[in-house]
């Protein structure tokens, strides 16, 4: 006997994750947009005028971001200007790949595309990095690369914000990640669909509430080109470990996501954790906790040949390289502001290094 749909009485052909409602594709798709659209009113995530940069990978998280984001944008006069940003890691066979699916998008939606590649920024691809590196910590590199890279990326498009297509199912295993590492400092913020909001460059995350097996149903329903190869180098990675204790949970109890999430909302975080303070980098200005940002102390690893210098436990050279950097601190005065440092470090070189102009300004090696 068909099932009809529970909105308009049609037949439906599908059921949702997130609800278990039974809908028709095009109240499926109504419903989808509609609770996107609320989220980004309710949340108040953006401004009209603004430039946004949309990270875009291929995958079908970006894909689908870039895609409603346009199309709510035009349906209900956001005033946004969308763009865009891709990140080439240098990952042959993987990233080449999904950057053509990107290229496809852009001329798919009708938007302005700006990629950076690794190469450029760092002088190091992930293939080279993993030569050196192996596969046991190479998430951590490219995680961190990669998120200065954005940042990057959107200061040299002018953006106001960046969004990222990172969903429910990737905000809960974040949650259960800082769970069982007693990160109790990022356990709250990691729920925040709004971050840095106090810098140059907040970051929004539209899809903070929406299923991922719905992004998936999506895509497919609208037929939307996306590139859906897993990162060759992801397998070790420990994320995958919470994700395949969420997807058990979620078998059980369907709102096991949501329930994670507000979880990490509500919680009240003790009065005597130090929550970490943003400031800048000396050596690079870009946004930072620490004197020496976590990009810059990775590099220095990779260019001395000491890979394992930015991983795991305090390193005898790291100490090094930290008082180092706190002898120039008391030499040089600090940037002025977060803004007007990023803007430097994005179209300047560093006289002591071998990076090239107008992207990247981390010196390749330091003596002591």
């Amino acid at each position: 006997m068909p099932i009809s749909c529970r909105l308009c009485g049609g037949s439906a052909i599908l059921k949702r994750p997130k609800t278990g409602d039974a809908l028709c594709k095009e109240c499926f798709f109504a419903a989808f947009e509609a609770e996107i659209h609320q989220t980004i009113v309710d949340t108040e995530l953006f401004k009209r005028g603004e430039r946004v940069a949309v990270g875009a990978s291929g995958g079908k998280d970006s894909t689908v971001l870039a895609y409603v984001m346009k199309l709510l944008n035009e349906r209900h006069d956001y005033g946004l200007d969308i763009v865009l940003l891709s990140v080439d890691e240098g990952i042959t066979g993987y990233r080449d790949d999904s950057l053509e699916t990107v290229k496809r998008n852009q001329m798919q939606y009708d938007l302005p595309l700006k990629i950076v590649s690794y190469e450029e920024l760092y002088g190091w691809t992930m293939d080279a990095i993993v030569r050196q590196i192996g596969l046991k910590s190479n998430c951590t590199f490219c995680g961190v690369f990669r998120r200065q890279a954005l940042d990057r990326g959107a200061i040299l498009v002018k953006a106001d914000k960046i969004v990222t297509g990172h969903n429910a199912d990737d905000i809960a295993e974040t949650v259960i990640m800082n769970v069982l590492r007693g990160d109790v400092a990022r356990l709250r913020r990691c729920t925040a669909i709004t971050t840095g909001a106090d810098g140059a460059l907040p970051r929004c995350k539209p899809f903070k509430y929406t299923y991922e097996k719905e992004i998936v149903m999506y895509a497919y329903f609208k037929k939307l080109d996306y590139f859906s190869t897993e990162c060759i180098y992801s397998p070790n990675a420990y994320r995958g470990h919470a994700r395949t204790y969420l997807k058990d949970l979620e078998k059980i109890r369907p709102s096991s996501i949501i329930d994670i999430i507000h979880s990490g909302e509500s919680l009240s975080i003790k009065k005597d954790v130090k929550m970490p303070t943003q400031g800048t980098c000396h050596r690079c200005g870009y946004i930072s906790s620490r004197p020496l940002c976590k990009a810059c102390v990775l590099l220095e690893g990779l260019n001395r040949g000491l890979p394992k210098l930015g991983i795991g436990k305090e390193h005898k050279e790291r100490k090094k390289l930290a008082l180092f950097e706190a002898q120039r601190l008391k030499q040089d005065e600090p940037a002025k502001n977060t803004s007007a440092s990023l803007e430097k470090s994005a179209s300047s070189t560093c006289p002591s290094c071998t990076c090239k102009p107008g992207i990247s300004t981390v010196p390749q090696s330091v003596d002591f």
